[in-house]
């Protein structure tokens, strides 16, 4: 799958979707991962329907389906070259990034 030619709302739903489709491979309710999750069965609703919940809901149901390691990699430094990593590794102290000058 090619994000790249989605809309936002595309992939949302798309994700939305996979979501659900793992819950119900895995044969649990709602009910089940919201009580596994430590969240109610609306939030899993919402989740699975693509409306508003926040990012740690969504963290909790990911680890109750067991895509822990799909959560892992989602943020994960993109890193090829030795120059990436040193790059990488001083920006991690860095707290800000500084402004552009136009006028310069």
């Amino acid at each position: 799958m090619d994000l790249m030619l989605r809309t936002p709302v595309e992939i949302v739903k798309l994700l939305c979707e996979r979501l659900r489709k793992e819950r119900l491979s895995k044969q649990m309710t709602q009910a089940e991962v919201a009580a596994r999750a430590g969240i109610g069965v609306n939030t899993v609703s919402n989740l699975e329907a693509g409306r508003n919940v926040g990012f740690e809901g969504l963290v909790r149901v990911a680890v109750v389906l067991g895509l822990g390691d799909e959560l892992e990699n989602l943020f994960k430094p993109k890193i090829e070259t030795l120059d990436d990593m040193v790059r990488y590794e001083e920006s991690s102290a860095r707290q800000r990034v500084r402004r552009k000058n136009d006028d310069a």
